[in-house]
């Protein structure tokens, strides 16, 4: 079921051309250790501007918005939350036209998934969004997805996360060179 929505997704964005890659839960499993997420997350290389045809995409779909006010919430967010009610799967498609989104997007992976070539954010996307996400179960991912692919591109990752600590005020690359080093046993 998981494959078919993602292909069903990707064939809809690639009709509206609409750039996209998969990050999150879904992208882990391609790098990282196999775990159940029931979710799909969407990075659009497009800001809420792309909202309508977006909408048209989850009726296409046959998904329920699980917002009201889907121009407001996409507005305040920038994130329109969906779920397939067949599946019970959700989908949140996230808005972005960031210098970073842009380069990121033109690094994506293709996976053959049914028709579709998925496009999947790299790996060092992949870690770069989950460094910032910064929650427990998402620093988890980055020493599983580092410990299987231990070559990343440190530079890449290294160049965005000290631009997001510039402008975010944070200190996502402290955070990083401590997830490269091994765990003591």
């Amino acid at each position: 079921m998981l494959a078919l929505l993602m292909e069903k997704i990707a064939l809809g964005l690639e009709g509206r051309a609409i750039p996209y890659m998969v990050i999150g839960g879904q992208a882990v499993l391609l790098y990282g250790e196999p775990r159940f997420t029931n979710d799909i997350d969407v990075t659009l290389g497009s800001g809420a501007e792309r909202l309508p045809e977006i909408l048209e995409l989850t009726r296409d779909g046959g998904w329920k918005v699980l917002v009201d006010s889907p121009a407001e919430f996409v507005q305040r967010t920038m994130v329109l939350p969906c779920i397939d009610p067949e599946s019970g799967i959700r989908i949140d498609f996230i808005f972005s036209n960031s210098m970073y989104e842009r380069e990121a997007l033109g690094r994506v992976r293709r996976i053959e998934i049914g028709k579709a070539q998925v496009r999947f954010g790299s790996l060092e996307d992949l870690i770069i969004h989950k460094v910032i996400a910064g929650r427990p179960r998402d620093l988890e991912d980055v020493r599983t997805i580092l410990l299987k692919n231990p070559n990343p591109d440190v530079a890449y990752i290294r160049r965005w996360l000290e631009e997001f600590d510039r402008s975010l005020g944070m200190d996502y690359r402290r955070k990083f060179e401590g997830l490269m080093k091994p765990s003591k046993p």
